[in-house]
């Protein structure tokens, strides 16, 4: 049977893809309409954050992860936040 809290976490979980998802959209609307560099950066950062978001949705579904492949998921969120700081010092 499943938990309520199992549910909510779940349902939490889709509400953050769904914010990671818009801000990929929005940045890339804002990229498409005037092309710079920092904003390429954003758009790359936020899609890569997007991807991470995803596959720890996905990996945690699955019970018995490895530990090799949760280090593997975190390059995803480390290249996104670095486009990300790119972009705002450049």
């Amino acid at each position: 049977m499943v938990s309520a809290a199992w549910i909510a976490l779940s349902v939490m979980r889709l509400v953050l893809f769904g914010l990671a998802l818009g801000l990929t959209l929005i940045s890339f609307q804002a990229y498409t309409k005037k092309q710079t560099d920092r904003l390429q950066y954003a758009f790359i950062g936020f899609a890569f954050i997007s991807m991470g978001v995803a596959l720890m949705t996905l990996t945690t579904q699955l019970t018995d992860t490895l530990v090799l492949f949760q280090l593997v998921l975190t390059i995803p969120f480390i290249i996104g936040f670095s486009m990300l700081y790119v972009s705002l010092f450049r």
